[in-house]
C-alpha cells in the first residue's frame, strides 16, 4: 500500500513531505513494521528526517496540531505507556483551537477517576510494604514501592485489573530486594545457599541462611503463596508450582551473574541476554500476569508457559537492553562490569560506550520489529497476555530511556503526573 508514495528508484517521493499530517501518520505507521518490511523501515527514516525539519521551522507557531503531535518524534504512540499517553493527549488537546469541550471534559473526568483508583491501590501497597518490613530490616535494599506500582500501571492500564496491579507490585518490590542481595550485599557462598533454599521451596530450607536472607525468603514465600491462594479461591487453579518455577529460574540466573562477577568473566552478548531476560524479571512478571489476569487460562495455554514463549523473551530482551542503557553507568561505578554495552564494546573493540549504546538501540529496534510480528502471526496465547508483553517493553523504555540524565523527565516525574497531580477541569 505504500508503493504509491515511492519514486522510480524505490525511494519515498520528497513531495509528500509537504503534507505534515500525512507524514505524522506515516511516521506512526512505520513503528508497526515487522521483520522484513523494509519499506516501513525506510518510512521511519524518511519521516523522522523531514518532520524534524518541519518542526524546527514551525517551533515558534502557536496553536494547531503541532502542540499535540510534536512529542511523537520522541516516542511514537505504539511504544508509549497507555496512561502517560492519555495524560499527554489531554494536555495537548486542551490547547487545540477546535477542541470539543464535551469530549475534553469527559476525558479529564475519566483520567481523574482512574487516578483516584490508583491512589486507593497505592494505599494498599504501602500498607502491605510497611507491614512486610523488608525496607526497615534490610537497609541496603531499595525501597521503591511507587516505582514498582508505575511498572504495573504500565502493564495493566485497564481499570478492571486493580488486583493484578496490587499483586504484581508486591512481587516486583520483593524482586528489587533480591536483586540488591545478589548485586550489593550477599557473599557468593551465601548466595549459593540462598539459591539452594529457593530451589527446595520449603520453610525448613531457610534455617541455614543468614538472618537477612531468612527475612527475604519468608517475604517471598508467603507473598507467593498468598497470591496462589487468592487465584485458587477465585478461579480454582493451583498456580504456586508455576510461580515458584519462575523464582527458581530467576535465582539461578542471578547466581550465574554473581559467579561471572566473582570470576571477572565477560560473556558474549547472546549468553548475556539469554540470562539477562530472566534476571530482569520478565518471565516472573509475565507468568504471574498470565494467571492474575485469568483470561484464556486452559491446560493448553498453561503448557505454553514451559518453556517460556518467544513473545516473553522478545519483550524481556527489550527490557534488559533498556535497563542497561539506563543503569549501566551507575552499576559500573559499583564495580559491575557485565552489561550489553560492555559486551558490545568488547566484541567491537570500542574504547568508549557511545557507539555501543547506538548499537544497543539499533538492536532494540530490530527486537520491536520481531515483536510486532506477534501481532499478526497466529498466536494461541490470550490477547490480554500478548498486550501485557508489549506493555512490559513499552514501560521499560519509559522507566529507563533517560537514565541518569537530570535534564529530562524521569520516573519521579511520571509518578507525580500519573498518581498525584489531577487534571484541572
Amino acid at each position: 500500500m505504500f508503493n504509491k508514495f515511492l519514486d522510480e528508484k524505490g525511494k519515498f517521493n520528497g513531495s509528500i513531505s509537504k503534507d505534515t499530517c500525512g507524514m505524522l501518520s506515516l511516521y506512526e505507521a512505520s513503528y508497526l513494521g515487522a521483520s522484513g518490511e523494509d519499506t516501513l523501515s525506510q518510512a521511519m527514516q524518511f519521516t523522522e528526517t523531514h518532520l524534524q525539519q518541519i518542526f524546527s521551522l514551525t517551533s515558534s507557531k502557536n496553536g494547531g496540531h503541532f502542540h499535540v503531535h510534536r512529542p511523537t518524534l520522541d516516542l511514537p504512540r505504539h511504544l508509549k505507556m497507555a496512561r502517560l499517553e492519555a495524560r499527554t493527549t489531554i494536555d495537548g488537546y486542551r490547547r487545540e483551537r477546535n477542541r470539543n469541550m464535551d469530549l475534553l471534559e469527559l476525558a479529564m473526568l475519566d483520567f481523574n477517576m482512574v487516578q483516584s483508583l490508583h491512589l486507593k491501590e497505592l494505599a494498599e501497597v504501602h500498607r502491605w510494604w510497611k507491614e512486610l518490613g523488608l525496607a526497615k530490616k534490610l537497609s541496603f535494599a531499595r525501597d521503591r514501592p511507587l516505582e514498582c506500582f508505575l511498572w504495573t500501571v504500565g502493564i495493566f492500564p485497564a481499570q478492571c485489573h486493580s488486583n493484578c496491579r496490587i499483586d504484581l507490585t508486591k512481587t516486583i518490590a520483593i524482586l528489587l530486594v533480591i536483586d540488591d542481595i545478589f548485586d550489593k550485599y550477599g557473599s557468593l557462598d551465601h548466595l549459593v545457599l540462598f539459591t539452594n533454599a529457593i530451589q527446595r521451596w520449603d520453610l525448613s530450607a531457610m534455617e541455614v541462611l543468614p538472618e537477612y536472607m531468612k527475612i527475604c525468603y519468608m517475604a517471598l514465600y508467603n507473598t507467593t503463596n498468598e497470591i496462589g491462594y487468592r487465584v485458587l479461591k477465585e478461579h480454582g487453579w493451583s498456580i504456586v508450582p508455576h510461580l515458584k518455577r519462575t523464582w527458581v529460574d530467576m535465582f539461578e540466573a542471578f547466581l550465574v551473574e554473581a559467579k561471572w562477577c566473582s570470576r571477572k568473566y565477560m560473556p558474549n552478548l547472546e549468553e548475556y541476554l539469554e540470562n539477562g531476560v530472566t534476571t530482569a524479571g520478565t518471565y516472573m512478571a509475565l507468568v504471574h500476569t498470565f494467571f492474575l489476569m485469568g483470561q484464556g487460562v486452559t491446560e493448553e495455554t498453561i503448557a505454553m508457559m514451559n518453556p517460556y514463549p518467544r513473545l516473553f523473551s522478545l519483550s524481556g530482551r527489550i527490557l534488559r537492553l533498556w535497563d542497561d542503557l539506563g543503569t549501566a553507568k551507575e552499576e559500573q561505578m559499583r564495580g559491575e562490569v557485565v552489561s550489553s554495552i560492555q559486551c558490545y564494546m568488547r566484541k567491537k573493540n570500542m574504547s568508549t560506550d557511545g557507539d555501543a549504546r547506538k548499537q544497543v538501540k539499533l538492536l532494540i529496534q530490530d527486537l520491536w520489529k520481531e515483536l510486532n510480528t506477534k501481532l499478526i502471526a497466529p498466536n494461541s496465547l490470550p490477547p490480554s497476555v500478548v498486550e501485557a508483553s508489549f506493555n512490559v517493553a513499552r514501560t521499560a523504555q519509559i522507566v529507563y530511556q533517560n537514565g541518569d540524565d537530570d535534564r529530562v523527565s524521569g520516573v519521579d516525574d511520571h509518578v507525580e503526573t500519573l498518581f498525584f497531580v489531577p487534571v484541572v477541569l
